[in-house]
């Protein structure tokens, strides 16, 4: 297929797709919307069985390890901090509570929409001492380093971060033998540029971007088909419109700018060097870790949470016990129950994958 995109390419995609009789493949999707919208697509519904699709971890709240939590459980009760978070974040599982169930216990905890509305309340609450839990990749970050810079320039002495963000490039590499070849994410694609894949095509990792449309998805799958069929590793971008060669340059500035690359944990996957993000020095009094002398926390999760083999890949949410019976989006005991945009989640809100519609319009395609 010469092109990504095109009038009629999500019809030859899928004549692609479902004439392939090669070798089982293995294709990872790594962003937690795309997961969410193959789900809900029934995408996996028209592949044949020799194809593949693996979840794996680009839901930044899933891979957020056990002990972040425990930090910030810390910080609530014992330094009194409000903790200053994404809703998704207070149902996430610690190794004793979630923020929820420190919140019961007297915890102030601040639902936000964004980092700068942490710094507007602790601007607005100078008695309180106000951690936002910064989590995320490349895509949120650029936010999290202009509230420090903010908070710096308007001499806001209670606020901080405490960092969990992550950056995908060497998560990839890390993965390289769970997948033949990845979905590259489209919203951190728009940041990074593409010649990170660039570099990962250089040292053997292949690999496609694409968008969210069922057009974008089944074009990008039926040229990661294509591109396999040739041999040799590749990275080919389908998504052109909004993801090009420099990526956001402001925002890879001011990410460089405020932070520095750290060894970081991954939920389910360990410890993957300089995939992490922290403040550097000219931004150490905002960072919570150094600010309130926190301990190294390992935290301890679930053993019968298979939350970690998911994101690897090396099973399907069904696969976990827990999955609708202990664990439900309601009573989550994993983070990828929790989160929307987790395996889990949209695993028991569709199902195996719905059947792909007959009202393609309603799909963009």
């Amino acid at each position: 297929m010469a092109d990504c995109v095109k009038d009629g390419a999500a019809a030859a995609a899928e004549k692609i797709l479902k004439s392939y009789s090669g070798r089982p493949l293995r294709i990872m999707e790594v962003c937690g919307t795309h997961t969410h919208e193959i789900f809900r697509l029934g995408i996996r519904n028209i592949l044949p069985e020799n194809i593949r699709l693996i979840s794996g971890p680009g839901c930044p709240v899933c891979v957020t390890p056990t002990g972040f939590i425990d930090e910030a459980v810390m910080l609530a009760l014992d330094h009194g901090c409000t903790i200053a978070t994404f809703g998704d974040l207070v149902r996430v599982p610690g190794t004793e509570m979630s923020l929820a169930g420190a919140r019961s216990k007297g915890a102030h905890i601040e639902v936000v929409y964004s980092p700068l509305d942490s710094v507007v309340y602790a601007g607005t609450h100078p008695g309180e001492q106000v951690v936002f839990l910064s989590v995320g990749f490349e895509t949120t970050t650029p936010a999290a380093c202009i509230s420090v810079r903010q908070a710096k320039q308007k001499g806001l002495g209670n606020y901080s971060l405490l960092t969990a963000n992550k950056t995908m490039d060497n998560a990839y590499a890390a993965l390289k033998d769970s997948a033949d070849a990845f979905l590259y994410p489209g919203h951190v694609s728009v940041i990074t540029g593409t010649k990170i894949y660039e570099r990962l095509r250089d040292e053997g990792v292949s690999g496609v971007v694409t968008g969210f449309t069922a057009g974008e998805i089944l074009a990008a799958l039926a040229v990661v088909v294509t591109e396999i069929q040739k041999g040799g590793p590749f990275f080919r971008n389908c998504y052109p419109r909004v993801v090009t060669d420099e990526g956001n340059v402001n925002a890879l500035k001011l990410m460089k700018d405020t932070m520095i690359p750290v060894d970081a944990e991954w939920r389910g996957i360990g410890t993957i060097p300089q995939s992490g993000l922290t403040l550097n020095d000219s931004y150490a009094a905002f960072d919570a870790r150094k600010k309130y002398a926190l301990p190294k926390i390992t935290g301890k999760p679930d053993p019968a949470c298979r939350c970690g083999d998911v994101l690897r890949g090396e099973c399907s949410p069904d696969g976990c016990a827990c999955f609708g019976t202990a664990c439900t989006p309601e009573h989550p005991v994993g983070a990828c129950m929790v989160s929307g945009e987790g395996a889990c989640a949209a695993y028991y809100k569709y199902g195996p994958g719905l059947a792909l519609s007959a009202d393609k319009e309603n799909m963009n395609i």
